[in-house]
């Protein structure tokens, strides 16, 4: 084995006999690896990190001190099934951040790649997360939650059980989220409220300027003009010309209007 992809382990580690630990995974002073969990190669656990049991976690991560992954979820539903926090590749994980199993037999809370979980975050039950996304310090998510692709939560921030924050959202800081914030906007408040399209974050996806102009126009009719959310879609469909993006803008909203008070995953998600 190379020296690069040599494990380390701190003499006060605790490892249950159960753990896979890849080649290249870093255990620093005092952490805990539970059972039945599986670290991939070159992953870092910094010193006082915990990861509990029915924990994956992926290649190239780096986790800092004090995270705790893979706790019960606080839901009075839970009792005790086997559930599973899943982690992807190529994330940065700070300091006391906290990521529950899920509840319901077989099921997981899921984090893609290529994340930054900041400061004291904590993502609850049954959340989805995808990839590219940022959660600034202390954002909270409650269970159920979705968060897709290259989304960007501000600090502080909370989030409702249920919702869904779209595709390269972008919400302010100190926001309560009630409601699904659909893809390519911007949100803001408590209650947090779209009020503009992300056009900063869709020119770094190079997301081309048509396409951009359509979304703005969507934006305008969904949000300022005194067409209802049913209306807006009808002249959406009818008169613009479609792409990927505004499809998918298009889906959402219907997702969320199919939902219950404004948020688009089920209670049986």
């Amino acid at each position: 084995m190379s020296e690069e992809l040599k494990q380390t382990i701190h003499p006060t580690a605790i490892i249950d006999p159960s753990a896979e630990l890849s080649e290249g995974v870093h255990v620093g002073a005092y952490c805990i690896v539970g059972a039945n969990t599986r670290i991939g190669v070159g992953t870092r656990l910094e010193p006082h990190v915990i990861i509990q049991d029915y924990t994956i976690i992926g290649k190239e991560c780096h986790i800092h001190g004090g995270a705790n992954l893979g706790g019960p979820p606080q839901d009075a539903k839970f009792r005790g099934e086997e559930s599973y926090v899943v982690i992807g590749d190529n994330n940065i994980v700070r300091e006391f951040v906290t990521i529950h199993r899920a509840c319901g037999e077989g099921k997981a809370t899921r984090v893609g790649n290529e994340n930054m979980l900041m400061a004291y975050v904590h993502i609850g039950h049954n959340c989805e997360i995808g990839n590219n996304v940022v959660l600034a310090s202390y954002v909270g998510l409650s269970g159920h939650v979705t968060v897709s692709d290259r989304a960007n939560i501000g600090g502080i921030s909370g989030i409702h059980q249920f919702c869904r924050i779209g595709r390269l959202a972008m919400i302010g800081g100190l926001s309560g989220v009630v409601q699904d914030v659909p893809p390519f906007m911007l949100a803001n408040g408590r209650p947090a409220r779209v009020y503009d399209v992300n056009v900063r974050g869709l020119r770094r996806a190079n997301i081309s300027s048509k396409v951009r102009g359509e979304l703005r126009e969507a934006f305008k009719l969904l949000y300022r003009s005194s067409l209802n959310t049913s209306q807006a879609l009808e002249v959406i469909e009818s008169e613009f010309e479609h792409s990927p993006e505004l499809d998918h803008l298009i889906e959402f909203i219907k997702g969320t209007r199919n939902g219950d008070g404004g948020r688009g995953n089920p209670a049986s998600h």
